[in-house]
Parts: C-alpha cells; sequence; structure tokens
C-alpha cells in the first residue's frame, strides 16, 4: 500500500492553516470613510482674521481643511465628492480622538471648537451622526460602512464582548488547526516508519527463502550423484 509523502501532507496543512487564519479577520480590519454632511460654526477665536481657517483632524493624522467654511452662523453642506473628502477612516470598531480647530494667525496652537471621541457605534443606521457643542459648532458627518449600536451602556457593554469574543474566536481555529496537522505529520510519519519495517522485513523474507531454495538444490544435486 503506498504511502503519502509527509511533506505533501505538511504543505497542503499550512495551506489550510493560513487560509482559515485569514478568512477569520476581515471583519476586524474592515476600513469606512468618515465624510462630512455639514458644520455650522457659532463663533471664531482669532480675533485678527475675519475670515477663519477651520480644519479637521483626528490625533496623529494629516489636517483636512474646510476651504469653503469663511463665516460664523453659516450652515454649509456638502456632497462627500469634495477634494479634501474623507475626513478619516474608521477601521472595525475603534475609536478615533478627532476635532474641530481654527488657525491662529499669531499663536502656533490652534484654538478648538471641540474634540472628542469618534466611534463607529455614534453613527445611526442610516450611518449619519450629529455633532455640537454649545457656542462653538454643529457638525452631521456621514459614515455608511460604520457600526451601528441603538442601546447605550448595555448594549455598548454586548458590543465590547462581542468584540472580544471575536478575537478569541480566530485563535481557536488556528489552535485547532495546528493540532490537527501536527496529528497528520505525526500519523504520516507513524506509518512511513511501519511501512519501512514491513519492507525490511519482507526483504529479509526474500533473502532467507533464496538461501533455503539453494539448500534444497544442492541436497537434490547430491542425492542424483
Amino acid at each position: 500500500m503506498p504511502i503519502q509523502n509527509p511533506l505533501v501532507s505538511w504543505g497542503f496543512s499550512g495551506f489550510l492553516f493560513f487560509l482559515v487564519f485569514f478568512c477569520t479577520f476581515p471583519e476586524n480590519i474592515s476600513t469606512q470613510e468618515v465624510t462630512l454632511d455639514s458644520i455650522q460654526i457659532f463663533t471664531t477665536h482669532d480675533w485678527f482674521s475675519t475670515k477663519p481657517t477651520v480644519y479637521f483632524q483626528c490625533k496623529g493624522e494629516n489636517k483636512t481643511v474646510l476651504p469653503d467654511v469663511k463665516k460664523k452662523d453659516v450652515l454649509y453642506g456638502f456632497k462627500g465628492e469634495e477634494s479634501w473628502q474623507p475626513l478619516t477612516e474608521l477601521k472595525g470598531t475603534k475609536c478615533k480622538r478627532c476635532g474641530f480647530y481654527e488657525e491662529d494667525t499669531i499663536i502656533k496652537s490652534s484654538d478648538v471648537f471641540d474634540e472628542w471621541e469618534l466611534c463607529p457605534s455614534d453613527f445611526t443606521a442610516e450611518g449619519k451622526y450629529t455633532h455640537s457643542k454649545e457656542k462653538e459648532l454643529n457638525v452631521t458627518l456621514l459614515c455608511h460602512g460604520c457600526s451601528h449600536n441603538t442601546s447605550a451602556s448595555n448594549a455598548e457593554s454586548g458590543s465590547r464582548k462581542e468584540d472580544e469574543s471575536k478575537r478569541i474566536h480566530p485563535v481557536i481555529v488556528v489552535l485547532i488547526v495546528v493540532v490537527v496537522s501536527g496529528v497528520v505529520l505525526v500519523g504520516v510519519l507513524a506509518g512511513y516508519k511501519y511501512w519501512q519495517r514491513k519492507k525490511r522485513q519482507q526483504e529479509q523474507a526474500r533473502f532467507l527463502k533464496l538461501f533455503e531454495d539453494g539448500d534444497e538444490i544442492e541436497d537434490e544435486l547430491g542425492n542424483t550423484l
């Protein structure tokens, strides 16, 4: 009975391992674009400039300047197709520290309209999120691919538990694949050794049979003489 080459079996097991590993993670690394739908500022912070420079920025990312926003108490609407869109990207369920700011012409540091933790769960089922701060600004953001959570803290807690289970699940799958691959490899090696032992036994049996046949021929020749 032919024995399967252990290298072929191990290569198949390795392929299965990587296939399962990468297929379990796309949900966690999905990226959603956040665009600005509308904004209205209620004040300006730079006394020496009649036209403020308003921009959006998340921690560790580049600024996104809003070139059209030049006056307070004016509602600006956008299509999401502007050259400076999207504002940022959200990955999975992870939040970002973001905000709207105004550049200062004299002091290097910028003035803050407001900054907060921007999370995928902030958006409604329609992908809309409205954020406001009294006497500062009112903005509406869009993110059609973001997660939606309609409940308050209980739903938030349930979401965190679900995220944890999603992180644990791939680890369990990987461990199972590794264990199965190891068992298959050990089985193949054991079978290969058993086949080698049987082959040696068969060769020894044929060798002994040749000697026995030779002795019988000599006996027959002796009797004939």
